[in-house]
């Protein structure tokens, strides 16, 4: 089985993650293939631009495949619990690396961000020339609920929304609309999910001869369509009360003493009080010291906290109870917030390589 497809039809390269019984999900081999595809194309000249895209009508991409890492986990725990699974890393390097190369890549890429698109799928997505969206996307970055925090570069993509609409998305897993990605500058194209095959003939039509930026910019243009209302965007103002908040405990405080709660803050509040006390605290670190980090260093900093949550307790946890077997009653350790100490969560910010030895120090 391939993990990715693809086509090329005249000058547009196609790639479809082709795994749509996991809605996509981003599995090791997937993202070496579209690493391997995306560095031929680069170098061959017919191919003008990129169209990424997921297989079946449910998901562009879940994320990474969380199951296979839960199972190198539970490996490695039984030979050396302190040692980040080779298996865990491996993934996360080669998943960051792709992010990076698709933010950075040399010709436009578009991604087609049709039904869920989470975790990874978002860091596939927020990387891309041409973002779009459609009446069906479902987007949200909810590591909160599995003990794990919002990587792929979301420290540099959600630093850079709206009021605090970052750190209230980050924290709470909050889920999103095409509408609200529009609104907070998630995405640049809103079209109905019935144009795809249309649009994919508009974007074979451009030839190498083309300004392919103002070409591509006409074309989606043409297909596009005015984004309805945002519901993010109509909780302004109780998302810019978290401007002010300066720790976890206040954002809690802050979220928590609302007294007549919209639905979209309630699904919020929901993710936010099941979640890892403990993901709350280090996603409120991770995006607060990387307000101003370039994206070669957001990757680097990525790298080392999911190790490091690879070797704590609550990633497995949350993991084993969402998605193995299932109960819905993760045991956080520590389980109460107020029992998450300083010393706690700077030890998920330890280094564990030198910046010489990073196996991430080659991005610029």
């Amino acid at each position: 089985m391939s993990f990715i497809l693809t086509e090329i039809r005249n000058n547009l390269g196609i790639i479809t993650l082709n795994s749509e019984k996991s809605l996509n999900s981003l599995s090791l081999p997937m993202a070496e293939e579209l690493q391997s595809t995306l560095d031929q194309w680069k170098n061959d000249d017919n191919i003008t631009c990129v169209f990424l895209q997921g297989a079946g009508e449910k998901a562009f991409c879940a994320g990474g495949d969380i199951r296979q890492m839960y199972q190198a986990i539970v490996e490695e725990k039984e030979l050396n619990s302190t040692k980040v699974p080779a298996k865990c890393q491996d993934f996360f390097t080669k998943e960051y690396q792709l992010d990076y190369d698709i933010h950075t890549y040399p010709k436009p890429i578009i991604v087609w961000g049709d039904g869920i698109v989470m975790g990874g799928g978002m860091g596939l997505l927020e990387g891309a020339s041409y973002r779009i969206v459609t009446e069906r996307s479902k987007l949200a970055m909810p590591e909160i609920t599995i003990g794990l925090y919002p990587d792929v570069g979301a420290a540099y993509f959600l630093n850079k929304l709206p009021s605090a609409y970052g750190l209230y998305l980050g924290m709470t897993g909050t889920r999103i609309d095409g509408a609200d990605a529009m609104y907070l500058g998630l995405a640049d194209y809103y079209i109905d999910s019935t144009k795809k095959e249309e649009l994919l003939n508009l974007l074979s039509s451009a030839s190498k001869e083309d300004n392919i930026d103002n070409k591509l910019n006409t074309l989606l243009k043409t297909v596009s369509t005015t984004a309805p209302e945002s519901t993010a965007k109509e909780n302004y103002s109780f998302v810019q009360q978290f401007e002010k908040v300066n720790n976890p405990t206040e954002f809690k405080d802050t979220l928590l003493n609302l007294s007549n709660p919209s639905e979209w803050i309630k699904g919020g509040i929901k993710s936010f009080t099941s979640g890892s006390p403990s993901s709350a605290h280090i996603i409120f670190k991770h995006l607060q010291d990387n307000k101003n980090a370039s994206l070669a260093e957001v990757f680097r900093a990525d790298l080392n906290l999911s190790s490091q949550c690879a070797i704590h307790p609550d990633f497995a946890e949350g993991v084993r109870a969402l998605l193995i077997d299932k109960d819905q009653n993760p045991k956080w350790q520590p389980s109460d917030f107020k029992e998450v100490t300083t010393d706690w969560v700077n030890s998920y910010f330890t280094p564990l390589w030198s910046n010489e030895e990073h196996p991430l120090k080659h991005l610029k």
